[in-house]
């Protein structure tokens, strides 16, 4: 059975760095894109960016280019987003999900985590 699981949320100050993991399990990773999305309260999931399958090629969005880097490392069946220069508005509950595509579509991720809350203020 597929499953992922986010750590490494919690409060931190505006200008300031959280790397979020994502730790995978049931699928073989190098099979798979890992996105990560996230969502404010009153709104809709976004992406943020995604690494892709094989290469390792990442995308963000434009609310993560500049601050936000996926990586992954498949000898520990884990993917990682690290945050730097968080802003208030980066306050969400972050997801990570799994795709056998390369694609940010939220509706073609068919494996989700539970998510792990991030609270930027000062």
């Amino acid at each position: 059975q597929a499953q992922l699981v986010e750590s490494g949320g919690g409060l931190v100050q505006p200008g300031g760095s959280l790397s979020l993991s994502c730790l995978t399990s049931g699928f073989t990773l190098d099979y798979y894109a890992i996105g990560w999305f996230r969502q404010a309260p009153g709104k809709q999931r976004e992406g943020v960016g995604y690494i892709t399958k094989r290469t390792g090629a990442a995308y963000y969005t434009d609310s993560a280019k500049g601050r936000f880097t996926v990586s992954r490392d498949e000898s520990k069946n884990t993917v990682y987003l690290q945050m730097n220069n968080l802003k208030p508005e980066d306050t969400a509950v972050y997801y990570c999900a799994a795709t056998n595509l390369a694609t940010m579509e939220r509706d073609d991720y068919h494996y989700w985590g539970r998510g792990t809350q991030v609270t930027v203020s000062s």
